[in-house]
């Protein structure tokens, strides 16, 4: 089976945040299955505005986890690529099934329009990017990209990758003329290397994420500035500069700033390190399709306050974590709550979850099962054509 994994971003283009590690997860996983060969169309950006760049030794770049990745340079902005474009049609012909990445980018229009000429299968993974929140913008330009994109789906050959229930209604209310499956993003487990809630002195909470307004940073900021208990914020993620300076300013007229600290984009050893110090992770955005943090967090033992705008009830549930409205007040309970709960033991029950519902080999073989049968749904169609026309 030849799967095509199409996207305008891929790693370690780490500024684009999780879905850029559950991307690269999820074809590490898929590779490792005998029956699939795979290969990933791509560009290098790692930035918004192009100047950022993943060097490329060689076209197409073999990982060493068993596939090939063709980086295609950028020449427009970010994520435009006359050479990514001009790979489509051969690389199309050559899958079996395509799986597409994102919605608003310059491959995904042409991707479900090659695939509709010679009727490719094809997986889109939107990503959460067709649900809305209060402060969506550019709606009617998103608007026109949708309407053109559902005229080149239909049900059976395009089906929709959601994560959540709640995107799976938001996204088919929008993309019609596609079905949809749930499959959750899976998730790594690390070794745990003894973490252990520190629960003397401050608490310390982590965001890790792209610092942008659907996170609700400000809602955060607030909610530290109101707490009861000593609580030092560590923000870990990059966003447009204008934005980070006015939250920077914003802690600055909370009177925290001595309590924040923005540290940027972390990865590798840094990244673990400020999963060891932490207590709780909070994830306070007013809409997630998944939200890779949290699962990373829980699988580290660290348990998490989320927003009720993620789609994890089952932080309750298992016990392991709070699920809350986003509001500052509603936040600013759930940290003083924090500094009174069992943070250690919750983590433990949250890495047990982890393990049981979201390993990445388990979702792989989901994933490649949908791919199959859409194949195989292709196929039948196209016979039955044939039979219809004689």
């Amino acid at each position: 089976m030849k799967v095509l994994h199409i996207s305008p971003s891929f790693y370690p283009a780490a500024h684009y945040g999780g879905t850029i590690y559950s991307g690269h997860a999820l074809c590490n996983s898929l590779a490792q299955i005998p029956e699939i060969t795979l290969r990933v169309l791509t560009t290098d950006s790692d930035g918004p505005t192009g100047g950022q760049r993943i060097p490329v030794d060689s076209f197409p770049t073999s990982l060493p986890e068993g596939y090939e990745v063709y980086y295609c340079r950028t020449r427009f902005g970010a994520d435009i690529s006359p050479r990514m474009l001009a790979l489509l049609w051969p690389m199309i012909g050559w899958a079996d099934v395509v799986h597409l990445t994102a919605v608003y980018s310059p491959p995904t229009i042409p991707t479900l329009l090659f695939s509709k000429l010679m009727n490719k299968p094809v997986i889109w993974s939107t990503r959460g990017a067709l649900q809305r929140w209060d402060g969506s913008t550019r709606r009617g330009i998103k608007g026109i990209w949708e309407r053109v994109s559902n005229l080149l789906c239909n049900p059976g050959r395009v089906e929709l990758h959601v994560t959540s229930e709640e995107e799976k209604r938001e996204s088919t209310a929008i993309i019609t003329r596609a079905s949809a499956t749930l499959i959750p993003n899976g998730i790594d487990l690390p070794d745990l290397n003894g973490h252990r809630s520190s629960r003397t002195g401050e608490l310390n909470a982590l965001f890790l994420g792209r610092l942008h307004p659907i996170k609700g940073i400000e809602n955060l900021l607030q909610a530290v500035a109101n707490t009861d208990k000593p609580v030092r914020l560590s923000i870990c993620g990059e966003g447009e500069p204008e934005y980070v300076q006015h939250l920077r300013s914003l802690a600055n007229e909370l009177s925290i700033a001595s309590r924040v600290d923005f540290l940027g984009r972390v990865d590798g050893h840094v990244k673990e390190e400020q999963f060891q110090k932490a207590d709780f992770c909070i994830v306070p955005s007013f809409k997630e399709n998944f939200c890779i943090v949290i699962a990373e967090s829980l699988a580290r033992g660290v348990p998490v306050i989320a927003s009720t705008g993620a789609p994890w009830p089952g932080l309750q549930t298992n016990d392991c974590g709070l699920w809350v409205n986003n509001d500052p007040e509603e936040l600013a309970k759930s940290i003083n709550l924090a500094a009174t709960l069992p943070l250690e033991e919750m983590g433990k029950r949250g890495r047990a979850w982890m393990e049981r519902d979201y390993s990445w080999a388990n979702i792989a073989k989901a994933m490649s099962d949908r791919y199959r049968s859409l194949i195989n749904y292709s196929s039948t169609s196209d016979q039955t054509q044939v039979r219809e026309a004689a």
